[in-house]
């Protein structure tokens, strides 16, 4: 997909526009993203944010319960939505001719939506069956990203679970609903993204159309984010009554991306050489050499590299058998990352690790929907959707000496562990 320059705008009442036209696609994506996530939420009130989303689904002002959806996939498109640490996105993909429905239709429910208390009943218990799906009744479901926060962070908007607890939930209230709609979801906290098969002056005159007399809300401030830096190890311990085997989870603390970024890209290069191929150091040493671990990951962020602010988590988790012990998984992670620090990567290691890491980006953002989701969410957390074209040649430009200071700031008195214990192992037994 060859990438065309961003065109920027916003409107009088202060919703950003990035449009991307990109030449002879004959499709568009459209997608808002709000200014809002599982760390604005109420204390009490743990999993709002992603019944709130799945809220907006459920009619607005002039379109009825579910007519979104109907009308998108009637138009021959799809639509969805997700819920983050720091934003809640809506997005869909359609026939260009179809571009004027999308904005319609989201500027309906920006408008508000048309949440009753039947509505709101029915969307608790949906996303309580979502839960039970994903995390509760599932193997290794939600672990660690709804867990290991709780380690890491000490903050109540850093470390709680995002998904939710059920009395919280199902505590909320109509006024509540109302509340958080009014201080979140108005247009001076939204990014609106259009990338695909459309012409940019058509695109802006329709935007203008569709967006502009929604009312303008003061943006609320951002939650509190920042916490002292960890001074010793925390472990925590995590029971999954479906899970096979045993896993173990390890996170630091990454760089800001936004006031550290050349540091946050250095730590993307230095995943990519621990585990970003069959031949990397830890897959390499943990996998196949010592056989400590049946597979080994690690990674940027609880849900990808850039999709949060600061604070987020750079991550190793490893499933093993009941035979290894948490510390010597740490153990050979701590030689490898100490060997990185002292020596740096060989020139080939980071030849293809950068190779690698810039391809695959290319190969993400290829597809439309991932682009479009991308820019709003560049966009909306730093101000800076260009990085998805720059991504690829700011990655290829990681040297040897940065990754090597990635590898000496994951401390071993700067992490958080935490053990994934099945049910019935020896070392529940014990």
């Amino acid at each position: 997909m060859s990438a065309t320059p961003l065109h920027r705008l916003t409107l009088s009442n202060g919703l950003r526009v990035i449009l991307q036209p990109i030449p002879d696609l004959p499709t568009v994506g459209v997608s808002v993203h709000y200014n809002v996530g599982f760390r604005s939420e109420p204390a009490d009130r743990t999993g709002f944010a992603h019944l709130f989303e799945h809220l907006m689904f459920q009619g607005s002002r002039n379109v009825r319960k579910l007519e979104h959806f109907r009308r998108i996939q009637a138009a021959g498109g799809s639509a969805n939505g997700s819920t983050h640490q720091d934003y809640t996105d809506y997005y869909q993909v359609v026939p260009s001719s179809a571009l004027e429905l999308v904005l319609y239709l989201e500027a309906d429910r920006m408008l508000g939506p048309d949440t009753t208390a039947e509505n709101l009943l029915t969307q608790v218990d949906v996303v309580k069956e979502e839960i039970r799906l994903n995390v509760t009744n599932r193997p290794y479901g939600g672990y660690p990203w709804t867990v290991l926060p709780g380690v890491l962070f000490s903050s109540y908007a850093n470390a709680h679970n995002g998904y939710g607890d059920f009395e919280d939930l199902e505590s909320a209230t109509l006024a509540e609903c109302e509340a958080f709609f009014d201080t979140y979801y108005g247009p001076g906290n939204a990014v609106l993204t259009i990338a695909g098969g459309f012409e940019p002056q058509t695109a802006a005159e329709m935007v203008e159309r569709w967006f502009g007399d929604v009312p303008a809300r003061p943006a609320p401030p951002r939650p509190t984010l920042a916490e002292p830096p960890l001074t010793r190890e925390r472990w925590g311990e995590h029971h999954d009554a479906h899970a096979p085997l045993p896993a173990l989870a390890a996170g630091h603390r990454l760089p800001d991306p936004a006031a550290a970024r050349r540091d946050y890209l250095a730590h993307m290069v230095l995943s990519s050489i621990l585990t970003g191929s069959d031949n990397g150091r830890l897959t390499r040493r943990m996998v196949h050499r010592d056989q400590l671990v049946v597979d080994v990951r690690t990674g940027c962020g609880l849900f990808g590299a850039f999709e949060a602010r600061d604070p987020d988590v750079f991550l190793m988790v490893a499933t093993h058998s009941p035979a290894t012990r948490p510390e010597q998984i740490l153990g050979a992670l701590d030689e490898e990352l100490d060997d990185l620090a002292r020596r740096g990567p060989q020139e080939a290691e980071l030849a293809q690790a950068t190779a690698r890491m810039s391809a695959g980006t290319y190969r993400t953002y290829d597809g439309l929907a991932a682009r479009t989701r991308a820019l709003g969410a560049f966009e909306v957390l730093h101000g800076a959707a260009e990085l998805v074209d720059e991504l690829p040649a700011l990655l290829t430009a990681v040297n040897a000496e940065q990754v090597g200071r990635a590898a000496g700031a994951l401390l071993r008195d700067a992490r958080a562990v935490l053990p994934l214990v099945p049910a019935g192992s020896r070392a529940n037994a014990a």
